[in-house]
C-alpha cells in the first residue's frame, strides 16, 4: 500500500533518531528545562528574530491550541475562525470544552477575511452575547490554501482596529513558509501568538508554540500543566526541534513535501481531471469519478473529502517530507491506466 493519507505516516527524518540515539542514556532535566530544550528554544528565537519571544513544547496539534487559547481568553470570550478550521472540526469541540465558543465564519478557500471578522464581531453586540477576542488561522489552510504576506497584514491590521488577539495555528507551517512569502520573522512581527508544527514536518511528535504578546507570557507553565501537556521527559521535544532548526532543514523538508504534491497536480491536471481548489502546498483534493476512486484505494491510502455530484468524489492525497518520487509516479501511472 502506497499511502498518501496524510503527513505523519511515517516515524521522523533520521537525523531525530540519530540523535535521539546518541543522547539516549545521557540524563536529563525533565519538563522541557534541559539543555536540548534551551538551545532548540534559542535556535526558535533566532529563525524568528524574536530574542523576547517565550518558546514552549507540546506534543500535538489540538493539546498546543486548546492549551492557548484557553490561556488566553477570559471565560466570556470567544475565537473567530474559517468554518473549515481546525479547531471548528476537526478537535472535537475542545475549545467549546474548555469554555469558549468558536465563532465559526463562511471562508472562500479555507481563508479567514478581514470583512468575515468585521462581521462576527458587529453580530456580537453586549454581555449577553460572548465577546470575540481573538482570531484563529491555519497555514497552511485546511484544504491546503496559503495566507500571503499582504493578507497576514491585513489581518494584523484588523486585528489592531478591533482590539483582537491574533494566533496562527502552524501544524503545516513548514510547507507554507516553503511555498508562500510569509517568512518566521513576518510572523515574529504580525502574530500574538503562533506554533511551528513538528509533527507533520519531520518529526515524531511535538510543536512549538511561541509566545510574542507579553501579556500572554506570565505563568503560562501552569497551563500546560494543568491540561496535561507538560511531558516529563520533555527532552526528546527539545532534541527534535534542534534538529530541526539546524541550517534551513524544517523548511528544506517541507520544500519536499511540496514538491511531490506539485508533481502529483500536475499529473493529475494533465488527465483532465480538476480539483476542489488550487493548492500549492502538501495537500492536493482531485476530483475523480467514482469508479476510478474504488479502483485506486486497492493499491493506495487516501481520505475522502466530500462529494461534489452522484458521479464523483473528491479525495484528498498528502505528500510528506519522505515521500519518494517513486510513489508519485506509481500513482499517476495507475490513475492514467483507469483513465
Amino acid at each position: 500500500m502506497i499511502r498518501f493519507t496524510n503527513d505523519y505516516s511515517e516515524g521522523c527524518h533520521p537525523s531525530i533518531l540519530e540523535a535521539m540515539a546518541a543522547t539516549n542514556t545521557e540524563g536529563n532535566p525533565g519538563y522541557s528545562l534541559d539543555p536540548h530544550s534551551e538551545h532548540a528554544h534559542a535556535l526558535i528565537r533566532q529563525a524568528i528574530g524574536r530574542p523576547d519571544a517565550d518558546v514552549h513544547f507540546l506534543v500535538g496539534g489540538t493539546q498546543t491550541n486548546t492549551t492557548a487559547i484557553a490561556a488566553f481568553l477570559r471565560p466570556y470570550e470567544a475565537v473567530i475562525a474559517a468554518s473549515s478550521g481546525h479547531i471548528c472540526v476537526h478537535e472535537t469541540g475542545a475549545i467549546e470544552a474548555s469554555g469558549h465558543k468558536c465563532i465559526a465564519c463562511p471562508a472562500e478557500s479555507g481563508k479567514l477575511t478581514p470583512a468575515a471578522i468585521r462581521a462576527a464581531c458587529a453580530a456580537h453586540t453586549d454581555e449577553h452575547m460572548v465577546r470575540p477576542r481573538m482570531i484563529y488561522v491555519s497555514q497552511t489552510t485546511e484544504i491546503g490554501t496559503l495566507y500571503s504576506l499582504a493578507e497576514l497584514e491585513a489581518l494584523r491590521s484588523v486585528c489592531d482596529e478591533l482590539g483582537l488577539l491574533f494566533y496562527l495555528d502552524g501544524a503545516r507551517l513548514g510547507s507554507g513558509l516553503a511555498a508562500g512569502d510569509a517568512t518566521l520573522p513576518d510572523l515574529g512581527r504580525l502574530c500574538d501568538a503562533f506554533y511551528i508544527g513538528g509533527t507533520k514536518n519531520g518529526a515524531l511528535f511535538g510543536e512549538a508554540l511561541v509566545l510574542l504578546k507579553d501579556e500572554l507570557k506570565p505563568c503560562f507553565r501552569y497551563n500546560i500543566k494543568q491540561r496535561g501537556g507538560m511531558l516529563a521527559k520533555g527532552w526528546l521535544l527539545g532534541i527534535q526541534f534542534e534538529q530541526l532548526f539546524r541550517g534551513s532543514r524544517y523548511v528544506e523538508l517541507a520544500a519536499h513535501a511540496n514538491e511531490m504534491a506539485l508533481k502529483l497536480k500536475e499529473g493529475i491536471a494533465a488527465l483532465g481531471y480538476s480539483f476542489l481548489c488550487d493548492s500549492v502546498t502538501n495537500q492536493q483534493f482531485p476530483i475523480l469519478p467514482d469508479r476510478v476512486v474504488e479502483a485506486l484505494k486497492g493499491d493506495f491510502g487516501f481520505e475522502f473529502n466530500c462529494k461534489p455530484d452522484e458521479a464523483h468524489t473528491c479525495i484528498r492525497l498528502v505528500t510528506s517530507w519522505a515521500t519518494p518520487q517513486e510513489n508519485v509516479d506509481a500513482f499517476l501511472k495507475a490513475l492514467a491506466d483507469l483513465s
